[in-house]
């Protein structure tokens, strides 16, 4: 997901939700930390409404509780956000598309914040430049919380008083907030991962963060899938982005699906083999961006004492072999796939797999609280088919596919058109999730998409070959 790239709305954006959904948030919290799950339906019961925005505001809050004030005002590249701008920027969303148009006698918090905190949607109106986020000492991060605390109660007695007509226009915005506040608390860890690894002390977002222990990862199988012609994106039940449609029917050849994700064992013998120096398993992008950054071995490894180390947010660590390869780039994920004589699957394959959705408590999302990608269990196995480990969270998965319009899009008008139309050409889809993602937030239709240089998300990979590719 390209920061900032979801949740947009415009001012001429009224008299319907957006993208003419009326689904649910399910505002699900950590259940360690956060508290139970939560169930917003829009133009539902308005206290179950303003619990879900109570809780899911909240664990912003509660995912910067580890950081030191100082930590809220780095910027160490500039595809990373300070935390403390990612607060103010999810709290300029409900001010600026909730408050302003609905709350009776509105003023803004402060009248410079809207240039401060819009994102890039040219036009709600001008913005500081996003290079320059991190030169921001001011507003103080207490200034950003007192403006949180301002928003929250503003919209408190918004979706406690709002009247009947335009009850469902207030909580499908809501909705589409609850959302976007999601992805800016995974962009908010992935941010905080990249912005401590630049310190040379590589200090713990967390202490208590423990890693996988004695766990082997099960022995990699292909399994069969069959193809077909099949619908794929979202049917119109519940939120879902523009970009999930519409729904559309494409053909799928017979393919094999890897059983799970490629392991950091199995990466570390692409490095030992030497492809990183090698052009022939390069495509010509990527070679060039190995050659211009120095790449040797995925973002986070480091070598200390012959041993490979990786930064974690739980601390500097000794990589674990049988975890998933993680904060790789497509161009990396390519190469391994092309020097095994394999493919990265289709986002097309990924989603006929994937269909049913997480279903397994034991995927690791967000809620899980261990904010790193986990050993795989075994397959899945039930009276139907066997469904491959790890579809769900740990790493969001590359695919194959360029993140391009589904047959029949058609970006909406005004602002909402930037929200996802306008980054439909030069990157890669990603599917499924990873440790830092939502539960809640995820769906076997959810078209993530990154340029296929960036490496700070937590993206890995599995294998796919072709039926035709079967040596006997």
């Amino acid at each position: 997901m390209v920061p900032e790239a979801r949740g947009a709305v415009n001012r001429r954006f009224c008299n319907r939700g957006p993208h003419g959904c009326t689904g649910l948030v399910l505002a699900r919290t950590a259940a360690r930390r956060y508290g139970r799950s939560v169930v917003v339906q829009v133009g539902g019961n308005r206290d179950e409404n303003a619990r879900a925005y109570h809780r899911v505001r909240s664990w912003s809050h509660k995912l910067c509780e580890p950081l030191e004030v100082e930590d809220y005002v780095v910027q160490s590249m500039v595809d990373v956000s300070p935390p403390k701008w990612h607060l103010a920027h999810t709290t300029w969303f409900f001010e600026t598309f909730l408050l302003e148009p609905f709350e009776r006698n509105f003023r803004p918090f402060h009248p410079r914040y809207c240039y401060l905190f819009n994102s890039y949607y040219q036009q709600v109106g001008d913005m500081h430049a996003r290079p320059q986020r991190g030169w921001l000492s001011r507003p103080t991060v207490d200034e950003i919380y007192a403006y949180r605390r301002n928003v929250d109660e503003r919209m408190a007695e918004l979706l406690a008083t709002v009247p009947d007509e335009h009850q469902a226009e207030v909580h499908s915005r809501t909705e589409l907030g609850l959302h976007h506040e999601q992805q800016h608390q995974e962009l908010l860890l992935m941010d905080i991962k990249y912005n401590l690894s630049r310190n040379p002390l590589r200090p713990a977002y967390r202490d208590d963060l423990a890693p996988d222990v004695g766990q082997s990862a099960p022995q990699f199988e292909w399994l069969e899938q069959t193809g077909g012609e099949c619908s794929f994106g979202h049917d119109g039940s519940g939120f879902a982005y523009d970009n999930e449609s519409p729904r559309h029917t494409a053909f799928v050849a017979d393919f094999h699906l890897g059983s799970r994700l490629v392991t950091n064992g199995e990466f570390l013998e692409f490095i030992e083999a030497g492809c990183y120096d090698n052009p022939e398993f390069w495509l010509s992008d990527g070679w060039t961006q190995v050659q211009q950054a120095g790449w040797k071995a995925p973002l986070y490894w480091e070598k200390i004492d012959g041993a490979w180390h990786e930064f974690t947010l739980g601390g500097l660590r000794p990589v674990n072999e049988h975890e998933p390869v993680s904060h790789v780039s497509y161009y990396e994920a390519n190469s391994y796939a092309y020097w095994r004589g394999l493919r990265l699957p289709t986002e097309y394959e990924w989603e006929m797999v994937g269909r049913e959705g997480p279903a397994d408590d034991n995927d690791n999302f967000l809620e899980n609280d261990r904010l790193h990608p986990g050993v795989a269990g075994g397959v899945v196995t039930d009276a139907d088919r066997r469904q491959p480990a790890q579809m769900f969270g740990d790493v969001w998965e590359l695919t194959q596919s360029p993140y391009a319009p589904y047959p029949g899009y058609r970006p909406p008008a005004g602002a909402l058109g930037e929200y996802n139309g306008k980054f439909m050409v030069s990157q890669l889809v990603l599917r499924g999730g990873s440790c830092a993602t939502p539960r809640s937030h995820i769906r076997s239709t959810y078209r993530n998409f990154f340029y296929p240089h960036m490496r700070w998300c937590f993206q890995g990979f599995r294998l796919a070959r072709d039926v035709d590719n079967v040596t006997p």
